[in-house]
């Protein structure tokens, strides 16, 4: 496939993904974790580097790789070990979205309203991280793809 196209997926399906997610938050009523609000803000990152790597491909594609991995390992652990516990306040998710002031800037997308335990929801009988973790796979795969042509 053709580097341009990846970058492009590399900037549509995030953004899918995101209004996917508030499409579930407020029609289905599946509240946000720490965890999941993350995961959108990674999302986020991986379309602005792609955009970035439609300029500068080996910077916006080196950075969405790298934001890629962090997407993947926030949806592993969200799965095995947020999900167990009770309370997921002032996790390092919480830590970097109010870093970042995105929950004050933007509540509507970006404030974790539910524990890790209550947001651990099934979509179509998956585990909801596990969407992510698949997207965020693909994205990282389109990244080394458009990196190597």
């Amino acid at each position: 496939m053709r580097p341009r196209v990846l970058l492009i997926f590399g900037i549509v399906a995030p953004l899918l993904a995101v209004g996917a997610a508030l499409f579930t938050q407020y029609r289905l009523e599946m509240q946000p974790c720490p965890w999941c609000v993350l995961q959108r803000v990674i999302f986020l990152g991986i379309a602005l580097a792609s955009a970035l790597a439609l300029a500068a491909r080996k910077l916006g594609t080196g950075l969405g790789l790298l934001l890629s991995i962090g997407g993947i390992a926030a949806a592993l652990w969200q799965h095995f070990v947020a999900a167990a516990s009770a309370s997921c306040n002032l996790t390092l998710a919480d830590r970097i979205v109010s870093a970042l002031s995105l929950n004050t800037l933007w509540p509507d997308v970006f404030e974790a309203r539910a524990s890790c335990a209550d947001a651990a929801v099934a979509l179509l009988g998956v585990p909801y991280e596990f969407w992510s973790l698949g997207l965020f796979v693909l994205l990282g795969a389109a990244m080394i793809s458009a990196m190597r042509r």
